[in-house]
């Protein structure tokens, strides 16, 4: 097939979770023998060279765009008092960037078009009004209104929570709206879907989950993991993970490390904001960012996600079980990823369980080991990438792509 791929960013490096799940499934499609345009909006955060994909192939073709979607407080009151689009959303809405997938749509043929994510949804009406007869299929990553809504949850300030709020009544709004118009929703997880179908989706609404190329997650068995160490790896931007760790380490850490002097915990992750930068606590190591996750994740023992709030799946989560850690989790987490309470991952909500998890831990009381071993045979069995991109070809198939003349080779 020829796909038209529309992301909100290059996703290279695939150093965390959203460019993860956009690499993998481009490289997937590639290697499977399908053609991929990736188009991208190229953001000041993300920025890439026009040649960053090339280690693909030639059937891989990365367009870029330049969209400035830096954050700026005129731009967000304006958003405010004028727009009726979401703030987090029109960050990502570019007229040239549309012009560029009306002319690559107008001048090729293309048989199902792929957007990654909520914050790329607006660009349908362009696929609907250039090309009607294109199948489209939105990636859900994940249900974004559900997000904001948590977050506005969980904040104590009374004038940034009723902001948390109106983001998240206007991302709902949005959503509403825009998602229903594809041709096909791919959910990131089984509660995705069900929240999907909620809205309004209309089927096929189907469940694909994140998948990870087993190939670059492979345990090197030089790494020998540091005893009694804990670890956090996640992007610092991305505000559900800040909350998670802030929360981990004002409620659960001063306990924990009181009890049990020798656990150490080690944080990483990208754009990390300076307050966790500069960290001066007992028994924490703050790292910033890695160049090799995988790596940093086999140092350590025992992986740690905190989250609070947040939608989707956790692909740093199946990267740390392909590589075989025991990881403990919130039930929030984990959701949405085929695992069980003891068997393949530790689950635990308040602050008095995570302290009982850790005391198990340090005290040698269950084996974090054998959790970590059939944590890699679930992620081995149920999310390696070449099934995911299999399914999606299936879905492109169902919504009744591929079904014209195979154009000749670029």
């Amino acid at each position: 097939m020829n796909v038209l791929q529309l992301c909100p960013r290059v996703p290279y490096p695939p150093t965390d979770g959203g460019a993860i799940a956009m690499y993998d499934v481009t490289a997937g499609l590639v290697r499977a023998g399908h053609r991929v345009t990736l188009l991208a909006a190229n953001t000041p955060k993300h920025r890439q060279a026009t040649d960053a994909l090339a280690h693909l192939g030639p059937t891989l073709r990365l367009v870029l765009v330049d969209v400035d979607t830096a954050l700026s407080p005129l731009k967000a009151l304006r958003n405010l008092l004028f727009s009726p689009h979401p703030y987090n959303v029109e960050r990502f809405m570019s007229d040239a960037l549309a012009d560029k997938l009306a002319e690559l749509l107008t001048t090729e043929t293309f048989d199902v078009v792929q957007m990654e994510g909520t914050f790329v949804a607006w660009y349908v009406d362009v696929v609907r009004r250039v090309a009607p007869e294109v199948p489209t299929v939105l990636r859900a990553h994940n249900v974004e209104h559900e997000i904001w809504d948590q977050l506005a949850q969980g904040e104590r300030q009374p004038l940034k929570a009723r902001y948390l709020r109106h983001l998240a009544r206007r991302l709902k709004k949005f959503e509403a709206h825009y998602l229903p118009r594809f041709s096909a929703v791919a959910a990131i997880t089984e509660p995705d879907q069900r929240r999907l179908r909620q809205l309004g989706c209309p089927e096929p609404v189907t469940f694909i989950p994140a998948g990870v190329d087993l190939t670059r997650v492979q345990p090197d068995p030089a790494i020998k993991a540091q005893p009694k160490t804990l670890f956090f790896l996640g992007s610092l931007d991305w505000r559900p993970n800040q909350e998670g760790l802030e929360w981990f380490l004002q409620h659960v850490w001063p306990g924990a490390k009181k009890r049990h002097p020798e656990l150490q915990l080690h944080v990483a992750g990208k754009n990390m904001p300076d307050s966790i930068k500069q960290l001066r606590l007992d028994g924490v190591q703050v790292h910033g960012f890695v160049e090799s996750a995988p790596r940093f994740m086999q140092q350590y023992e025992v992986m740690i996600v905190p989250l609070l709030s947040g939608g989707g799946m956790r692909v740093k989560i199946i990267e740390g079980m392909a590589l075989g850690k025991c990881i403990i989790s919130t039930g929030l987490g984990s959701e949405g990823i085929a695992v069980k309470h003891l068997h393949d991952i530790l689950v635990c909500d308040d602050a008095q369980q995570w302290m009982e998890v850790l005391s198990w831990y340090c005290h040698g009381e269950f084996c974090y080991k054998g959790v970590g071993e059939q944590a890699r045979r679930t992620a081995q069995l149920l999310y390696d990438n070449e099934q995911v991109v299999q399914r999606f070809v299936e879905l492109y198939q169902r919504v009744g792509a591929g079904q014209r003349v195979a154009l000749p080779p670029r």
